[in-house]
């Protein structure tokens, strides 16, 4: 972290999600700076991966002797979300506190609008009354809907969501925007791409893939296998909000003398779209590689194509030009080696 960070605490929500976890390891590594994180610890998936994430980061703090807090509390509370910033002063705020999925926004649209809104709404308050030197915060690819350009660039426009989750996240942008320009808060939002790797999240789709195999049931791949995702390791988003974290948007004024929005956005997406088929092709292999199923496993049998899901798109692709050109960074993970690392996790957690 830079001089003027180390100064301050860093706040990160949603620290026992998937993101959240990988990021916070990351910083008890990477900086004496106290550590401050938040989750709910909502029933959303198995409660376990998330107190395993929790684990993690407590032997790793306490290996390496770091200043680290965990509260458990939902961001959509404003009046914890104030006392945090009362108690702390932050220099950077890491929002990765949200409700995903899209499917799920469908069915449960409630959960999305508290935290996906009024909880980005109550950090957005209190960095104005708080002031900090960079709000970073998660968008998603999501926000690019149907759009039918590829690869998505941020300056396409993004009018079109086919989600309330695509929505929301769409909604932290303008917000964010609108709380830049009026109160020269730093801001950059982080649009991610499919994020994967070991502990993630089970409702993904390389996650789901891999418990129904293993209890014998049927895998359905959506779109008749025509889907292609850009997947994207998580230790290359990790890396890519760190070197954001480090170089708020600059502050200046404009010819009419008031602030220009401090404000950033940035695609972190591998920038290779991999087919759905070609996907669970490799992940297969990667299981039986790693043991979790038998090599007389019958995969075929376990298949089913079948229509697009409503709220789902046919393909994300990113464009990363511009976090090359501001940050020297592009993700580069292999998708072979990202899913050989789930592999070999999920068979560690779940069959030792």
């Amino acid at each position: 972290m830079t001089a003027a960070c180390q100064k301050s605490a860093i706040l990160v929500t949603g620290a026992a999600g998937f993101i959240g976890a990988n990021l916070v390891l990351r910083l008890l590594s990477d900086t004496d700076t106290a550590i401050v994180g938040v989750d709910n610890m909502n029933d959303y998936y198995d409660v376990s991966l998330k107190e395993y994430r929790l684990a993690q980061i407590e032997r790793t703090a306490e290996k390496t002797g770091a200043n680290w807090t965990f509260v458990r509390g939902n961001i959509a509370d404003r009046q914890l979300v104030e006392s945090l910033f009362e108690t702390h002063d932050f220099g950077v705020v890491v929002n990765l506190a949200a409700q995903a999925g899209v499917r799920y926004s469908i069915t449960n649209p409630d959960v999305y609008i508290e935290s996906n809104i009024i909880g980005f709404y109550n950090i957005l308050e209190a960095c104005r009354k708080y002031p900090v030197e960079h709000l970073v915060y998660a968008s998603s690819s999501s926000v690019y809907g149907s759009n039918r350009k590829v690869p998505y660039s941020t300056d396409d426009k993004v009018d079109n969501p086919v989600s309330l989750y695509a929505a929301t996240k769409k909604s932290n942008e303008l917000l964010a925007h609108a709380y830049s320009k009026l109160y020269n808060i730093p801001s950059t939002g982080l649009r991610f791409f499919t994020v994967y790797g070991p502990a993630g999240r089970p409702d993904m789709a390389y996650f789901g893939f891999t418990n129904k195999l293993l209890k014998g049931q049927t895998i359905e791949i959506f779109n008749y296998g025509n889907c292609k995702r850009d997947f994207t390791y998580v230790d290359d988003i990790v890396e890519g909000v760190v070197r954001v974290m480090r170089r708020p948007p600059e502050k200046q004024n404009g010819e009419d003398g008031l602030p220009i929005p401090p404000y950033k956005v940035y695609n972190i997406g591998n920038s290779h779209p991999e087919n759905l088929l070609d996907f669970v092709d490799i992940l297969q292999q990667e299981l039986v590689r790693a043991k979790v199923l038998p090599e007389s496993y019958d995969f075929e049998s376990h298949k089913k194509l079948v229509p697009m899901q409503p709220g789902d798109v046919p393909i994300t692709y990113a464009d990363t030009s511009a976090l090359e050109r501001d940050f020297g960074y592009k993700p580069r993970t292999p998708l072979r080696e990202g899913l050989r690392n789930f592999a070999e996790w999920y068979r560690e957690f779940y069959q030792r």
